[in-house]
């Protein structure tokens, strides 16, 4: 899914194992790989480069923000991530996808809208936004 240079790049310092259960935010630097649950935000300083791994029992009920993702398992909540997002066979989002650039494998669903960097910096891009706020946002689930 990724490629050899970016599997080179992303290196986990931080492993969150599968029995563990975080209640509240995460801010981190480098690399994050998450087999438990967190209830609360997973926020990566503004370090270009940043990496978060997700794996089948991976789940997060909150908002990520984060360089790159690569997801297997769950993210309740908008990701954010100016650089790439990959989401395996096994992925599931219950919120809005912001990205650089996105791969997606079958199987893979999204309940809610995807972003893509340059519409957030085209001129219209804001008032989009608040036209869709304006009419209570549209939603949709996309199986890939």
């Amino acid at each position: 899914m990724l490629s050899r240079e970016s599997k080179r790049s992303a290196r986990v310092e931080i492993l969150i194992g599968k029995s563990a259960r975080i209640h509240g935010d995460i801010d981190f630097a480098g690399g994050l790989h998450l087999d438990g649950r967190v209830t609360g935000s997973v926020r990566a300083d503004g370090a270009s480069g940043s990496m978060l791994s997700v794996s089948e029992s991976g789940c997060i009920e909150g908002s990520v923000e984060v360089a790159n993702v690569v997801l297997n398992g769950t993210v309740k909540g908008d990701i954010h991530a100016n650089e790439r997002v990959v989401l395996g066979p096994c992925s599931k989002v219950q919120g809005d996808v912001h990205y650089g650039v996105i791969e997606t494998a079958a199987g893979a669903e999204i309940l809610g809208r995807l972003v893509p960097a340059a519409a957030r910096q085209d001129d219209h891009g804001p008032q989009i936004a608040e036209e869709e706020k304006a009419e209570g946002g549209r939603t949709a689930k996309a199986e890939v």
